[in-house]
């Protein structure tokens, strides 16, 4: 096992993921003789992003490497897209759906389709309401709260903080959750302004400019992802204030930033999107061929700072 599987798991999920792929390897085969290969749909919220582009990637390399066949779309954070999305895999026979929802309430009524046609159903990084078979993802509020605590130490335990937030699924209500309950451990914190950067670069610069010309004592800054932190960063350091950020993700560019002296932007909550991608094919697999799965099966998160930035990679 690697070290960056024994921060990221459990052993007892380790062991998991490593039966439930060599099961759903050998049904693979199987079907192979039979019917044809099986059929994986995968819908994400959006792949304009290095996240879900490290998903994306190794979901296409699993399926390869078990000779099943992959169709992969794009919500670009449009429900309805999405729920069309579904349905046309559904038209095309998909035997395994893999959803990352753009909103958790408003899939579930492709998910309930997709679960009547007997198709399997896993709910990856993002919960989905409906009869989902399983769902994967981080620990997203331990991620929140990791994150806050240690801006909170950062700024000295006290001064005006911003959060940066986004669209409106599960793990980025959790996120804010947990980010919230740990600067409430200190009194003299104050959340000053909540913003939506809806998870986008521009978006998130737009945002936090003006969150910075509105709170000149700002002294910390808490954002949902690190695709909006980078904006964000962009603002802080173009407005010369001393602003500590934080973030979730763990993504190569914002690593990069966090490993610069004297960076602004000091730690990102780092999840693992190529672990978490890979744990849902097994899983789905696994049902498929009749085992019974966990119905939730959560993924630890590590706190990179500048000096584990040095050794941390997706």
């Amino acid at each position: 096992m690697t070290t960056r599987l024994k921060k990221g798991f459990s052993t007892v999920l380790c062991s998991l993921a490593v039966a439930v792929a060599c099961a759903g390897s050998f049904s693979v085969q199987a079907a192979d003789a039979k019917s044809g290969p099986l059929k994986i749909g995968a819908s994400f919220q959006e792949i304009n992003n290095p996240y879900f582009v490290t998903m994306k990637d190794a979901l296409t390399d699993a399926t390869k490497s078990i000779g099943a066949s992959l169709l992969v779309t794009d919500a670009r954070h449009d429900v309805s897209k999405q729920i069309s999305d579904i349905e046309d895999m559904l038209q095309k026979g998909i035997d395994i759906l893999i959803i990352n929802p753009t909103d958790s309430v408003g899939v579930q009524s492709a998910v309930k389709q997709a679960h009547d046609k007997g198709v399997v159903v896993v709910a990856v990084d993002a919960q989905a309401d409906g009869p989902l078979d399983s769902f994967v993802g981080s620990k997203n509020y331990d991620a929140g709260v990791q994150a806050c605590e240690y801006l909170a130490t950062n700024i000295g335990g006290k001064g005006d903080v911003g959060i940066l937030d986004g669209i409106a699924v599960v793990p980025i209500l959790e996120r804010v959750r947990g980010c919230k309950d740990a600067l409430a451990k200190h009194p003299d914190i104050k959340i000053v302004s909540i913003q939506n950067g809806k998870q986008e670069r521009d978006q998130a610069l737009s945002v936090t400019e003006n969150m910075l010309q509105a709170q000149p004592n700002l002294k910390g800054l808490f954002s949902v992802n690190d695709n909006g932190s980078l904006g964000a960063l962009a603002a802080i350091d173009s407005s010369g204030m001393d602003v500590k950020l934080t973030s979730v993700d763990g993504s190569p560019e914002a690593v990069k930033e966090i490993q610069k002296p004297n960076s602004k932007f000091i730690a990102t909550s780092a999840q693992y999107p190529r672990d978490q991608v890979r744990l849902a094919l097994g899983i789905a697999l696994a049902r498929k061929w009749g085992s019974q799965v966990p119905k939730a099966i959560p993924v630890d998160i590590l706190l990179v700072d500048q000096a584990k930035a040095k050794t941390f990679s997706w």
